[in-house]
């Protein structure tokens, strides 16, 4: 492979080939149904000493590799939506910190008795707690999961765990500086200047932004350069503050994050991101020594398994506790079962500081690309795996959590039930309240929901439509119809069975969010599949459109 050495000895010939070689793998990787993450730590494993000897002019690649991590926090910054913690409640924060605690405490126990030093077996159990927000979020968008219970429990824990890097990444940050200072001068130093730079961006959301904002706006290119501006001047900053250039960067996209503008800067800056990050990964891999991290293969095969099988358990058994079905609380779960971006960076971090060497480095970046590679496979099959463990599940359901009221409904009726209070269910259930003339109870596996619903004084039960258990205590037999708000295929075709099997006699409509998938929801034997937006559209057709266009009112 000299030849192949020499002809990228010429910069522009090694990002051509580093390029190439990108595409390629990545091409490989959407076969394989990989996100590009993964895909991405191969090329820089495959373009370092260690295989092809390609990259050369580290320093440019080292920059490209700045950026990219600037542009990435930035992103997170920007996208930072508390609003999305406060919906799923209590449950996001205490699983997500929950998670976070006992997966270090327990990896952290693990290197201790695989004989790394203190400071190490820190680093590896912190780097082992964080998820990727950014395969997560695709993979559940892709599977059409993101606005599901255990979907929108997975974004919000995973913006916990962004939340608490982003913390740790300042307290490490502050140890940059010079060791001889008395602690309380380094710590007096750092209160200070994280003060000034919370102030300045303060300042700036307030002030600059708002004004700026609206005048680049008028050109989205401009918008778009002025951001990108914005994220390196604060990283900069955050830098000579003594701070990482990531506090500053993500400090820059939570002072954008309430801008009318950052959808357009996100949705444009996202391309960027995962270009740039190609070079982080393939400055990661040409700095790699494998002769150093040879040895750490079966270790790293030790905390994959905790990742892939401990993270799991720790997220079903904090959500069993705090009364979630087994169902919900595993799909979530397995949304933690990798390690993510910020762990390589965090792993990064603690290499320039000098806390941790390059065998770690080694070992925690192994240890992503097993537990990304494998739980990938794990989310996009998570229904058929679930059925066959569930089960086993049974032991993580707390078994006093059923709602009382499904233990008496002798004597009572309802001519409807609704599965699935969510926003359509609940729509469905205020035109009712509005009505007045039906009678009619809601059931959903959300106990926050529940409890939300009750307290408005309406019928809503704690339960899962999976669940055929339920079907012994809900009165289903006396009414005229049950209509399901939950589109998911799976759980759609289990009820519509389960009601037959029961000799239903009323008419079962189920939910779906697309119309391709109206044909599939149908043969489950409903009859009738509904599309919100479809059905909305249609109103506002019927309702605005038609009389102002066609039947205008003289």
């Amino acid at each position: 492979m000299n030849w192949l050495g020499e002809i990228a000895s010429n910069p522009f010939y090694e990002f051509t080939i580093i390029l190439v070689l990108a595409a390629l793998l990545g091409s490989i990787g959407q076969l394989l149904k990989q996100p590009l993450i993964v895909m991405f730590i191969a090329l820089g494993i495959l373009v370092g000493p260690a295989v092809l000897d390609v990259v050369h002019s580290k320093d440019n690649i080292h920059l490209l590799a700045e950026v990219g991590i600037v542009v990435l926090l930035f992103i997170v910054g920007l996208k930072l939506d508390l609003r999305i913690i406060q919906s799923v409640g209590r449950i996001a924060l205490l699983t997500g910190m929950g998670q976070v605690l006992f997966t270090s405490l327990i990896g952290f126990l693990i290197g201790i008795g695989m004989g790394f030093s203190t400071l190490h077996s820190f680093y590896i159990a912190v780097a082992l707690t964080f998820s990727s927000t950014i395969i997560i979020v695709k993979l559940l968008s892709d599977k059409k999961e993101i606005d599901s219970l255990h979907g929108q429990i997975a974004v919000g824990f995973l913006i916990v765990q962004d939340i608490v890097v982003i913390l740790v990444m300042i307290v490490l940050s502050t140890m940059r500086q010079d060791n001889e200072s008395p602690l309380w001068h380094a710590i007096l130093q750092t209160v200070l200047s994280g003060t000034v730079l919370v102030f300045l961006t303060w300042l700036a959301m307030k002030w600059m932004i708002p004004r700026l904002s609206k005048f680049l706006a008028k050109s989205q290119e401009m918008l778009v350069l002025f951001a990108i501006a914005w994220a390196v001047f604060l990283a900069s900053l955050g830098e000579i503050m003594g701070f990482s250039g990531e506090v500053g960067a993500f400090l820059a996209g939570v002072s954008l994050a309430s801008s009318t503008f950052k959808e357009t800067i996100s949705s444009r800056l996202v391309s960027l991101r995962d270009f740039l990050l190609l070079f982080f990964f393939v400055n990661l891999g040409a700095d790699l020594n494998f002769d150093v991290i040879g040895n750490q293969v079966g270790k790293a095969f030790v905390f994959s398994f905790f990742v892939l099988i401990g993270n799991p358990i720790i997220v079903l058994i904090i959500m069993g506790v705090m009364g979630y079905k087994k169902r919900t609380s595993f799909l979530a779960g397995l949304t933690v079962a990798q390690i993510s971006e910020f762990s390589l960076i965090f792993a990064g971090l603690g290499l320039s500081i000098g806390h941790i060497n390059e065998e770690t480095v080694g070992l925690i970046t192994l240890v992503g690309l097993i537990t990304i590679g494998l739980s990938t496979y794990l989310i996009l099959y998570s229904h058929p795996i679930y059925e066959f463990i569930a089960p086993a599940l049974s032991i993580f359901e707390r078994k006093n959590i059923k709602d009382p009221f499904l233990q008496d409904q002798t004597g009572k009726t309802y001519e409807l039930i609704i599965f699935g209070f969510g926003r359509f269910g609940s729509k469905i259930a205020d035109i009712l309240d509005q009505q007045k003339e039906i009678k009619y109870l809601g059931v959903d596996f959300d106990p926050q929901v529940v409890q939300q619903e009750k307290e408005a004084g309406r019928d809503v039960v704690f339960a899962d439509m999976e669940d055929p258990e339920i079907f012994d205590q809900i009165p289903f037999q006396t009414s005229k119809c049950v209509i399901s708000t939950v589109p998911i295929l799976d759980s759609s075709k289990h009820l519509v069975e389960t009601l037959i099997n029961n000799d239903f006699k009323g008419k079962i409509y189920l939910t779906a969010l697309k119309a391709k998938d109206q044909a599939l929801f149908k043969e489950s034997g409903a009859d009738k599949v509904l599309i919100p937006h479809h059905m909305a559209a249609t109103h506002f057709y019927e309702s605005y459109l038609k009389k102002q266009l066609i039947d205008p009112v003289n």
